[in-house]
This record gives C-alpha cells, sequence and structure tokens, in this order.
C-alpha cells in the first residue's frame, strides 16, 4: 500500500529541505578550507589575483561536491528522521498502520533520481569544469603533464631535464607502456631551440633511461648516424606516464568508455578509468543506500532514547564506509579483485547492511 499523496509530498519535501540544509553547510566549509589552501599556494605569485582563485575554486567544487553527495544524503537523512520523530510526527504516521518501508519510500526515491540525476547531468558538467580547473593550474601554477596527445595511433610525450626538452612520439606501447613502437624523438636546447631528431623501431623504458633499438641520429648540419642500440637518459617513469593520462574526473560518464578503448588499444592499462566508471554506475544504488543507513540510526533514537550515541554511530558507519572504500579500490586495482567487482561491492555492502537493520527494526 503506497502512502496517500499528501503525505509522500510532506515527507519528500523535509528530505528535500534537509538536505540542502548539509549541502549547504558541508559546501560552505569546502569553499572556504579550498579558497584558504588556494591562497597559501599562490602567496608568492603575483600573477594570480584573488579573481582567478575564486574562479579555479568554483570549478572544483562540483567535483568535490560529488565526492561528497553520499554523505550528504546520509547526514541529510539522518537530520531528517531525527526531526521528525522529536517533533512526534513519526509516532502519529505509524500509529496508522504506516510501515516503514512505506515511510522511507519518498526519500529513497528522490535519493536514487538525485544519483541518476548526477550520473546522466551533473557528471558531465562537473568533468568539464574539472579539466577546465587543471588546464588552468597548469598555466597559473606550472603543473605541467608529461602527457601531451594519446590516441588510438599515436602517442605524445614530453620530458624535462637539464638538458633541455625532448618530445617523444610512439605508433604504440605494450607491456603496459614499457615498451615503445616507432618512436621518434625531437630534442630542445633549454632555449627551445631545435638540436636534433632520433628514429628508432623502439624504445624500451628502464630506470633512469630509454634503451633504443636500430637508431638513427640526424641534427642540423650533421649526418645520420646509425645505431643498433641507444640509450637515452630520462626521469620517466611507468606511472608517471599512466597518471599523466586525464584524469578520470576530467572525463564524463559518457566518454569514458571511448577513452579506455583508446588507452588499452595504445597498449596501456585502463585499470584506473574503468573502476571510476563502475564506481559511477554504482553511485544511485550507494545514494540509496545511505538513507537505509540513515533511516537504521535515526529512527531508533525515539524508541530507545540513546539519540547521541546513535548519531555518532550513523557518522561512524559513514566514514567506515569510506575507508573500508579506498581499500577496496585499491585491491581492484592491483589485481587483487576484479574491477567490476571493487567498484560495486561498497555500494552492494553497504545496501545489504542497510536493509539486514531496516528487517531487524521492522520486524525484531
Amino acid at each position: 500500500m503506497l502512502l496517500p499523496e499528501t503525505l509522500s509530498i510532506y515527507l519528500a519535501k523535509q528530505f528535500i529541505k534537509n538536505v540542502a540544509v548539509i549541502f549547504g553547510v558541508l559546501m560552505t566549509i569546502v569553499f572556504l578550507a579550498d579558497f584558504i589552501e588556494m591562497l597559501r599556494r599562490s602567496a608568492d605569485r603575483g600573477d594570480i589575483t584573488i579573481f582567478i582563485l575564486l574562479e579555479m575554486v568554483l570549478l572544483r567544487i562540483p567535483t568535490l561536491a560529488l565526492k561528497l553527495l553520499p554523505f550528504i544524503a546520509l547526514f541529510g537523512g539522518m537530520l531528517t528522521f531525527f526531526r521528525l520523530s522529536k517533533s512526534s510526527e513519526l509516532t502519529v504516521i505509524r500509529a496508522t498502520g504506516v510501515s516503514v518501508w512505506q515511510f522511507l519510500f519518498p526519500s529513497l526515491l528522490i535519493a536514487f533520481g538525485v544519483g541518476l540525476l548526477v550520473l546522466t547531468v551533473i557528471n558531465p558538467i562537473a568533468a568539464e569544469m574539472q579539466a577546465r580547473n587543471d588546464r588552468m593550474e597548469a598555466k597559473y601554477f606550472e603543473t605541467k603533464s608529461n602527457l601531451l596527445t594519446l590516441s588510438t595511433n599515436d602517442l605524445w610525450l614530453r620530458q624535462l631535464d637539464e638538458d633541455g626538452l625532448s618530445v617523444i612520439h610512439a605508433r604504440g606501447a605494450i607491456n603496459r607502456g614499457l615498451d615503445l613502437t616507432d618512436v621518434i624523438i625531437f630534442e630542445y636546447d633549454p632555449d627551445d631551440q631545435f638540436t636534433g631528431r632520433i628514429d628508432a623501431d623502439q624504445a624500451r623504458l628502464h630506470p633512469g633511461y630509454w634503451e633504443l633499438d636500430n637508431v638513427v641520429i640526424t641534427g642540423p648540419n650533421k649526418p645520420a648516424e646509425r645505431r643498433d642500440k641507444l640509450e637515452l637518459p630520462t626521469t620517466l617513469t611507468v606511472l608517471q606516464i599512466q597518471e599523466s593520462f586525464a584524469s578520470p574526473a576530467t572525463l564524463s560518464f559518457w566518454d569514458l568508455p571511448g577513452f579506455i578503448e583508446t588507452l588499452e588499444l595504445a597498449g596501456f592499462s585502463g585499470d584506473r578509468h574503468r573502476l571510476h566508471w563502475y564506481s559511477l554506475m554504482a553511485g544511485p544504488v550507494l545514494m540509496l543506500a545511505m538513507v537505509l543507513v540513515a533511516a537504521t540510526f535515526s529512527l531508533r533514537t525515539l524508541r530507545q532514547g540513546r539519540t547521541v550515541i546513535m548519531v555518532l554511530g550513523g557518522i561512524t558507519t559513514g566514514f567506515v564506509f569510506y575507508f573500508m572504500t579506498d581499500i577496496i579500490y585499491a585491491l581492484g586495482l592491483s589485481g587483487n579483485l576484479p574491477i567490476i567487482f571493487s567498484a560495486w561491492i561498497p555500494a552492494v555492502a553497504i545496501t545489504l547492511f542497510g536493509l539486514a537493520m531496516m528487517f531487524h527494526l521492522e520486524d525484531g
């Protein structure tokens, strides 16, 4: 049996209002903390105005908000149900024969709907804003990436050292980036003047140097030189190259599958981006689960009178979930768990926990 429309709308409004309050409080704290950090970073840079800093902080806010969204749902749900319990509205509603599942249905529906909206609409907007912020950071804070361009047929890398700049072009990569094929290296001096070109059939990355096979060295005003082997010093590592790819946070849910395919066709691992993609898909379920957890702890306060303990229990559960999620994601990226399992396990586990506790609350 569904709730009467008027009661459903009332409960939905209460949930939305309290979630909005929590959202506003947390985002204000995040904004101030991030802005203070940006002021600290720009203290010795006279060319960065306060308006540039404000723009960069505002561009990051959507991405930070999406990371905090499960906690916003948790705390907003707890505040909603606690207020309804404290005002005895819940007692009146339950006295009419309404089950806890009927009572929770409006909040669960809104949480799941918000999760779907975030996945399909808000995430692409946040990704574009984060990408713009990264470009501004590269411009004003000189946080330049080693990777320039990646496509299905070409890979461009840049490496800086004391002797100048080297731009590396390869047709592809194998062995997860350790080996590059059909390599061309353009060398420049510290004044950005072209000094030479190196062609090689293959380049293998070792700690501190590239090992080149079947090398042809050319340069301005000098004949071509052929070598079977050549060691070219480098400060790059495989990890640095892989982390230089576009951050998952700068790619929308709709763009991630194509980027993962391109990444793997180029010979690199797409596990980090695939994990992010699966975790985005698990987002709506996670939102729903957080409302269940919120109800588990906040609806008990009226019956047992241990308000502070139950509220602290809900908050502790949220943070334990956060740390466990990091551990499970790390297991997935290390290959100890399938990527799809590591992305879905946190959302499924917290949902089962919430369901079990709610069954106990209702029937136990």
